[in-house]
């Protein structure tokens, strides 16, 4: 595995693959890698003949009283990862690079109204953040595709919009949510959880499954099934930003017409903010 911090270093394995003909795949992470990365990391075999995975914790989409400071850094244990998996380069830009001026005066990506609600309510300027570096990560690898998990679904469907909307010659491909036994959804964040905690956690799934289940079942009052989801979580021991019932293109509330709909929610547990969905088809 080529280990790149440059630009000179990645672009000349660029150019050695491109020149063979050689099809990329990028899968950008911020590290502490679990095996919901390693999922995207198989996928990204399985489409393209060479992989690259980034690691960057970045700046710009932490809010001043997040844990950009605490957040876990394990570089020896990702690498031992990645090459298990076969990855043939892992980038490692750090802050001069991707922020030569800093990141208070660097140009910034923002997709308009997805990036508003839901998530962007509760953390105004984070999805500002994850557009410019993965808007950087994609000009720097310069990949065919990019792959990203189901699990921030309003993410997802943000980069989506910025990939379409500028143009980009990226395919963007999604790999469903990895969970653990329990249901939930695999977090770097997890670890943050305690014991206890950690038993309590798949509620939030549960209660998202159950609203799948209740309008599969015919209920379409989604404002009675938010209601009924966030006081069951409350009752759990959760503080609940929001349970949704939405468009899954708009990210829109959902009307009654919608065939399909996505399930989203985010709560705190102790310290831990969790998010989950589920794609409801109809």
């Amino acid at each position: 595995m080529r280990i790149c911090e440059d630009l000179d270093s990645l672009h000349e394995v660029n150019r050695v693959w491109r020149s063979s003909g050689c099809s990329i795949a990028l899968v950008p992470t911020m590290g502490n890698l679990h095996d919901g990365h390693m999922q995207l990391v198989r996928t990204a075999r399985e489409i393209a003949d060479r992989v690259v995975v980034s690691v960057f914790v970045n700046p710009m989409q932490f809010g001043k009283a997040e844990d950009f400071g605490s957040y876990p850094r394990t570089l020896d244990e990702d690498c031992t990862k990645l090459k298990s998996e076969a990855v043939d380069a892992l980038f490692m830009p750090g802050s001069s690079l991707v922020y030569p001026d800093g990141v208070e005066n660097s140009t910034i990506v923002e997709v308009p109204q997805l990036s508003d609600t839901l998530c962007g309510k509760h953390r105004p300027t984070h999805f500002r953040g994850v557009t410019t570096v993965v808007n950087k990560l994609l000009n720097f690898v310069r990949p065919d595709f990019a792959v990203f998990g189901e699990k921030d679904f309003q993410q997802l469907q943000i980069i989506k919009r910025m990939v379409k909307d500028l143009a980009m010659p990226v395919r963007v491909v999604s790999v469903s949510t990895m969970r653990e036994p329990s249901g939930l959804a695999m977090s770097s964040r997890n670890q943050y959880l305690s014991a206890e905690q950690r038993e309590q956690a798949n509620v939030l799934y549960l209660t998202l499954t159950q609203i799948a289940e209740q309008v599969y079942m015919g209920q379409h009052n989604f404002q009675k099934l938010e209601e009924n989801a966030i006081k069951r979580l409350e009752n759990a021991g959760f503080t609940v930003d929001y349970v949704s019932i939405c468009n899954p293109s708009t990210l829109l509330p959902a009307e009654q017409t919608d065939t399909k709909l996505s399930v989203l929610g985010a709560a705190w547990l102790g310290k831990t903010r969790l998010i989950d969905n589920i794609q409801v088809h109809l």
